[in-house]
């Protein structure tokens, strides 16, 4: 769907907006290509270099947002996740940014909650477990950087939701699927690269 050049871009916008908000400065003058009129969700995820611990994570699975309004949006609430502490500047040099623009969730229709494992495949999807008021999401990427089987990565979401493990196995759960494309910085500030899941 996107370009390498295009993800460079999100990458070096979405850094550029993280920079400004933690330094408490005014938003720099981006300029987004065309395509990024257009409605996408989009994450924007903070990681230490060189220990690549997660270090905030927010964003949007729907194309609530044009794509440039996403990435904007994530950028500037993922330095302030509420699983961590705020970033500061004095962390600037020692993170990297990724984003992941996604495709719309879809609902996996199943007749039995054991299809999923074979509807649900690693490296492809990211997944949404909903039930209730309850709803969880973990990204593509998730799964092969720990090394999840399909199983894990359905309860991993349910925990993530706060249901308990397991729970994608009851009929009245709803999972939803995604693909995403992912580009990060090799370094603080370095080359963007296309993430190959």
């Amino acid at each position: 769907m996107y370009t390498d050049e295009e993800g460079e871009i999100a990458v070096r916008a979405a850094r550029a907006v993280i920079e400004a908000f933690v330094r408490r400065e005014p938003l720099p003058e981006i300029n987004f290509p065309p395509s990024f009129d257009k409605p996408a969700g989009a994450f924007t995820t903070i990681n230490t270099y060189p220990g690549a611990m997660l270090r905030g994570c927010i964003g949007y699975p729907g194309p609530y947002f044009p794509l440039k309004e996403a990435i904007v949006r994530s950028a500037r609430e993922a330095t302030r996740d509420p699983r961590f502490y705020p970033l500061g500047e004095e962390e600037l040099d020692r993170v990297v940014i990724e984003v992941s623009i996604l495709t719309p969730p879809r609902l996996i229709e199943v007749k039995n909650p054991k299809e999923y494992l074979g509807k649900i495949k690693i490296g492809r999807d990211g997944l949404i477990i909903q039930k209730g008021a309850y709803r969880g999401l973990l990204l593509p990427q998730v799964p092969v950087d720990e090394r999840w089987d399909v199983e894990t990565f359905l309860n991993y979401t349910c925990i993530k939701a706060g249901l308990p493990e397991g729970c994608w196995k009851d009929k009245k759960t709803m999972v939803f699927a995604f693909t995403g494309e992912v580009f990060e910085e090799e370094s603080p500030r370095g080359n963007v690269v296309r993430k190959r899941l």
